[in-house]
């Protein structure tokens, strides 16, 4: 059962009835442009497109981005990329976190035997300990320095931190210092009006580190960063090589608030359907924290975006109920009716679930495999 919503916004799932839920569909078209648009605008700045694919974790998804011109891969963990590498047809990727601990390190040199393999490093001690198990191997490996350019999670702080951190791991056998990278998330959850100079300032602190270091006699080819919502910012900056944006292949409800898209750039979306109404001002959907993650939205209140309800909010949820406060004489939540909700944070909702179920025209045409979910080591 569906009902009719505002001509701005439309659902992307035709056959509902089809669709058991809670269950996570992608418009395959929505996603082909996203995928499409991002690789237009890399190349039309000269700057290689390398995704993060913690986003999707799905190995065709993965292809597609290559196949629109993406140079390798990002990813957060080994898992990802060992899936990615042997499933999506990944054959270059950058490990966008520590490496640390003689477990990581085994499984990264297994990895370097079937693709490229650059990994971040932000201290001497993770860099000594890949310099050991590189020189053991008999293996060279490839390195970014990881900057801190304001986002205050990891990396070494940019400016003279990043040059001595860069400079000292040159110095270690087994080990190649080829680029630098940021990761400027302070830029996303800054007020939309700021956004683009606080990721521009980012860029600019990156490659004013990474000039640095060249002046030092350290020839880096690489200068990287990367964040769905400051991708069209500081990629402009001079200097900047290298860009790995990953949300934007679904976007989600956390998106609307940077002014770029609305709901119907947003490709995946959690089916749901009410289960119960308890009172005239409240619906249940069957969606609760096992399959939409609990991230709140800095632009709209509540657990999600329910597509044509803009007012109806999911005020809470538990593990299988979404529960809902609805306007009043808001139509379409019967029992049984059929809602999509936007992620406020996709990323981990998609790691909640086995597989997406793709739409063309509303219809499903095929079923995906979320090869990566739970590779969090």
């Amino acid at each position: 059962m569906t009902a009719t919503l505002p001509a701005t916004e439309t659902r992307i799932v035709a056959d509902s009835e089809v669709l058991d839920t809670p269950c996570v569909v992608v418009d395959e078209q929505i996603l082909q442009n996203n995928i499409s648009e991002m690789a237009s605008f890399a190349a039309s700045l000269g700057v290689s497109l390398r995704p993060h694919m913690k986003t999707h974790k799905t190995p065709e998804i993965a292809r597609l981005q290559i196949a629109a011109g993406a140079v390798g891969a990002t990813c957060a963990k080994l898992g990802e990329a060992e899936v990615l590498v042997d499933e999506g047809g990944v054959t270059d990727v950058l490990l966008a976190y520590p490496i640390v601990g003689p477990p990581k390190i085994a499984r990264l040199l297994t990895l370097m035997e079937r693709a490229h393999v650059t990994v971040a490093v932000d201290s001497r001690e993770a860099g000594e300990a890949l310099s050991r198990a590189m020189r053991q191997a008999e293996r060279t490996l490839d390195l970014y320095v990881e900057v801190n350019t304001g986002q205050n999670r990891a990396g070494a702080l940019a400016g003279d931190d990043a040059i001595a951190l860069a400079l000292d791991l040159a110095r270690q056998p087994g080990l190649r210092v080829v680029g630098v990278m940021t990761h400027e998330g302070h830029a996303g959850a800054s007020a939309p009006e700021v956004i683009a100079e606080t990721a521009i300032a980012a860029g600019q602190a990156l490659v004013a580190t990474a000039n640095a270091i060249r002046a030092e006699g350290l020839d880096i080819a690489h200068v990287s960063v990367g964040s769905t919502p400051s991708s069209f910012y500081t990629p402009t900056v001079p200097g900047v090589t290298e860009m790995r944006p990953g949300t934007y292949v679904f976007n989600d409800n956390s998106a609307f608030r940077h002014g770029r898209i609305g709901p119907d750039r947003c490709a995946a979306r959690i089916a749901a359907t009410v289960v119960s109404r308890s009172a005239p001002d409240r619906a249940v959907i069957d969606a609760g924290s096992k399959a939409l993650a609990y991230d709140p939205s800095p632009s709209h209140p509540g657990h999600g975006y329910l597509v044509g309800h803009a007012g109806a909010i999911i005020e809470k949820v538990s593990e299988e109920h979404g529960s809902i406060v609805l306007p009043t004489d808001e139509a379409g939540f019967a029992i049984g009716d059929r809602h999509e909700v936007i992620p406020n944070h996709v990323c981990p909702t998609i790691n909640l679930t086995d597989e997406l179920f793709i739409l063309r025209d509303g219809k499903v045409i095929d079923t995906w495999k979320v090869a990566a979910r739970g590779k969090v080591r």
